[in-house]
């Protein structure tokens, strides 16, 4: 009895003693594995996107990484290689709309592709954790929160429950775009509705380039870049400006 009892104990020891060092095996890698982080370039990863959308637009092959075997190399840690600050829009994947795999796009997504406080702090930490070189903010054509602001200023719209607060922020986008296009009058909705789209993307780029701390010296240093873009939904293309 005492020969097993004694076994029991030995038998649990090597079961901690071993499941201690498993563990502490696998954080070891997956601190090892998080500490990794992309070796691009900013213009490398810039490059990479614009590749990525020419053979979306064509109907090239693409060879996204992806599959069990890229899901097993990413498990324990991420290396992206850029921000994708984008709208909710099903119409607008990232991933699909670039060309890219598991675990090469950090994305932020919300309706507008607005940036607030969680937004924001999503970006900083893929900025100053992750080692992203790259922040696109894209906006799209026809997008609908975008819209919903040119209601509020072209007719005094109003929205229920949390939408009306969602749009409040795109408002001076579409303000700027209308004094834009003053001295082009008569000048569509459709127009407005565009100009407004891009005005909203180059706003939040003026914000992230001057205004957020945590991503001045990344800017100074030339380790980081942040450029805006537009989708279009019927094309395909995506057209990338500064603000």
């Amino acid at each position: 009895m005492g020969d097993i009892d004694g076994g029991k104990r030995r038998f649990f020891r090597h079961l901690c003693c071993g499941g201690a060092a498993l563990g502490a095996a696998l954080t070891g890698n997956a601190q090892a594995a998080t500490g990794r982080k992309t070796d691009l370039t900013p213009a490398q990863a810039l490059a990479l996107l614009k590749e990525g959308n020419e053979k979306f637009v064509t109907d090239s092959p693409l060879r996204s990484a992806q599959g069990s075997e890229r899901r097993l190399e990413i498990a324990r840690g991420q290396t992206p290689m850029a921000v994708l600050v984008s709208c909710s829009d099903s119409r607008v994947p990232p991933e699909l709309l670039f060309g890219r795999g598991l675990g090469e796009l950090f994305i932020v997504r919300n309706a507008g592709n607005t940036v607030d406080t969680v937004a924001q702090g999503s970006i900083e930490y893929a900025v100053a954790e992750l080692g992203v070189p790259l922040i696109v903010v894209l906006g799209h054509e026809r997008c609908g929160a975008v819209d919903a602001a040119v209601s509020v200023v072209e007719k005094n719209a109003s929205f229920p429950g949390s939408i009306g607060q969602m749009v409040e922020p795109i408002v001076p986008a579409v303000l700027r775009a209308r004094a834009a296009l003053a001295g082009k009058e008569p000048y569509s909705r459709e127009a407005l509705l565009d100009a407004s789209v891009r005005q909203n993307v180059m706003r939040i780029v003026e914000r992230l380039r001057k205004s957020e701390a945590m991503l001045l010296e990344p800017l100074r240093s030339k380790r980081l870049m942040v450029v805006g873009a537009r989708y279009d939904l019927d094309d395909g293309n995506v057209e990338f400006f500064d603000a």
